[in-house]
């Protein structure tokens, strides 16, 4: 594992006001937050079939994009704006929601498989696997058929609270990422995770 050099920031979801409040936008609130928290307005981009922002964080000029290709296209925009920017695989980091990861975790890896997520499947299609990845836990519904209901849907107001405190805590941990590199970032989420997954060997699939 390599300290990333991040250029550009990717949140994972699907446009369109029915999806905003839904589990599988996790990746977007992040953004979002960035974007706000920067002062920085997002533009939609056409030729990227995305909403693109510029933000400054840590000493770092950083973009930050919304796929508006629906989530199984995700990687289209992301790969077109990172060509376009000649940014490298490795300097780039995808928000996504992750299943199997409870409601108050979340994790920063680089590399790995795709876990069944249909967007981050797609970022690996058009990329390869060697970007890094912020999951973030929305838990599992216990049941694979039930697994496109839940996400599509929104959490609890319980989860919702969790979810929320995962996600101030990733933002908080974003200058330590870029600064000091990830596993002093690592280190400061993981420890400090809202809820654990008992017994969860997935973690680092």
């Amino acid at each position: 594992m390599t300290d990333p050099q991040l250029k550009l920031i990717a949140g994972l979801g699907n446009p369109g006001a029915e999806y905003a409040r839904t589990r599988h936008n996790a990746g977007f609130w992040f953004v979002d937050e960035l974007a706000r928290t920067g002062g920085a307005a997002w533009r939609r981009e056409s030729r990227h079939q995305a909403e693109v922002a510029r933000v400054r964080i840590a000493d770092c000029d950083l973009w930050l994009v919304k796929p508006a290709t629906f989530m199984n296209r995700s990687g289209v925009a992301v790969q077109s704006l990172a060509g376009f920017q000649r940014i490298e695989p490795g300097q780039i980091l995808v928000a996504h929601d992750e299943i199997d990861l409870l409601p108050g975790v979340v994790r920063i890896k680089q590399g790995g498989g795709h876990g069944g997520h249909n967007g981050v499947r797609d970022v690996i299609a058009h990329l390869g696997p060697d970007f890094w990845r912020l999951r973030i836990g929305v838990g599992h519904p216990g049941s694979k058929d039930q697994v496109i209901d839940a996400v599509l849907d929104r959490a609890t107001a319980e989860e919702q609270q969790l979810i929320d405190a995962a996600l101030a805590r990733a933002w908080t941990a974003l200058p330590e990422l870029l600064r000091d590199g990830a596993q002093k970032a690592m280190n400061r989420l993981h420890a400090s995770d809202e809820a654990k997954v008992p017994g969860d060997s997935r973690e680092d699939e």
